[in-house]
C-alpha cells in the first residue's frame, strides 16, 4: 500500500495533506525518513509521525458536527484560531479529523472521522455529494441572478465556472435575502464567490445537509455520533 494511503486510512490526515506530511520529512518507515512519494508499506513495518508510532485505528468514529462561527476547519492553525478538533480534545481519543472544509467564518454541518477510506470516496471528484447551504446576502436576488447560479458562474481566478446548482429564495427581506443554494463542488469559499459574482455579499451561511445528513436539531458546538444506517448510506454514495 501507498505510504500515503496507509497514513490517510489511519486518521493522520486526507491522502492529500498525507502527501504534504511525507514531502515536509516527518514520517519515518522502520526508522528511515521517508520525504518522497511513491513509497510502499508493507505488513509488519513499523511507521512513524513526527516520532510517534502510526498505526489504523481499532474503533471508527462518525461524528456529526455543529460547527460554530470561529473555528477553522483544520488540525491546527499557525495563528493561534480555535480549530474544530479542539471541541474534541480529552473527550474523542482516536485521531478524528474533518472531511471537507467550512471556512471561519461560516457555520453548520461539519463531518469528522476516523475512517480514511470513507473520506476518499466521499472527496473524489466523481462523488458529487450534495451539499445544501442556507446563506443571507446582500440586496434583493433576482430571477436573473437565480438563473445565472443555477446554470454555473465564472469565479475569480477560477478557468472553469462553477458547475449547475440548485438555488431558490426562501425569503425576501427589506435589504437583504435569504437563499436556499446546493452545490456538489468543494471550491474554497464557494458560496460566497458564486453570490458576488452576481453582485451580491454573503452576510451568513450555514451549511444544512452534507449527502445524506442533515443539520436537524444540534446547535452551535455540539455533536452527534452518525447511525450505522447513516455510515452505510455514506458509503453508499
Amino acid at each position: 500500500m501507498r505510504l500515503q494511503k496507509y497514513l490517510a486510512l489511519c486518521g493522520v490526515a486526507s491522502r492529500r495533506k498525507c502527501e504534504e506530511i511525507i514531502l515536509a520529512g516527518r514520517v519515518a518507515v522502520d526508522g528511515r525518513t521517508v520525504d518522497q512519494l511513491g513509497t510502499q508499506v508493507e505488513e509488519g513495518q513499523r511507521v512513524t509521525l513526527d516520532g510517534a508510532p502510526v498505526a489504523p485505528e481499532a474503533r471508527k468514529r462518525y461524528i456529526l458536527y455543529y460547527k460554530p462561527v470561529g473555528e477553522v476547519t483544520t488540525v491546527s492553525d499557525d495563528r493561534g484560531r480555535a480549530t474544530v478538533l479542539d471541541r474534541f480534545a480529552g473527550e474523542v481519543p482516536e485521531r478524528i479529523y474533518p472531511v471537507g472544509r467550512l471556512d471561519y467564518d461560516s457555520e453548520g454541518l461539519l463531518l469528522l472521522t476516523n475512517d480514511g477510506e470513507l473520506v476518499q470516496r466521499l472527496l473524489h471528484p466523481r462523488g458529487e455529494v450534495d451539499k445544501v447551504y442556507i446563506a443571507r446576502v446582500t440586496g434583493s436576488v433576482s430571477p436573473q441572478d437565480v438563473r445565472r447560479l443555477c446554470e454555473g458562474v465564472a469565479l475569480t481566478g477560477d478557468a472553469r465556472p462553477t458547475a449547475p446548482a440548485q438555488v431558490s429564495v426562501v425569503r425576501q427581506e427589506t435589504f437583504a435575502t435569504v437563499a436556499q443554494v446546493t452545490i456538489h463542488e468543494g471550491r474554497n469559499r464557494q458560496v460566497r464567490r458564486m453570490f458576488e459574482a452576481v453582485g451580491h455579499r454573503v452576510l451568513a451561511l450555514r451549511r444544512v445537509r452534507f449527502g445524506p445528513l442533515a443539520l436537524g436539531a444540534l446547535r452551535p458546538g455540539q455533536w452527534r455520533e452518525l447511525t450505522q444506517d447513516e455510515v452505510q448510506k455514506l458509503y453508499a454514495l
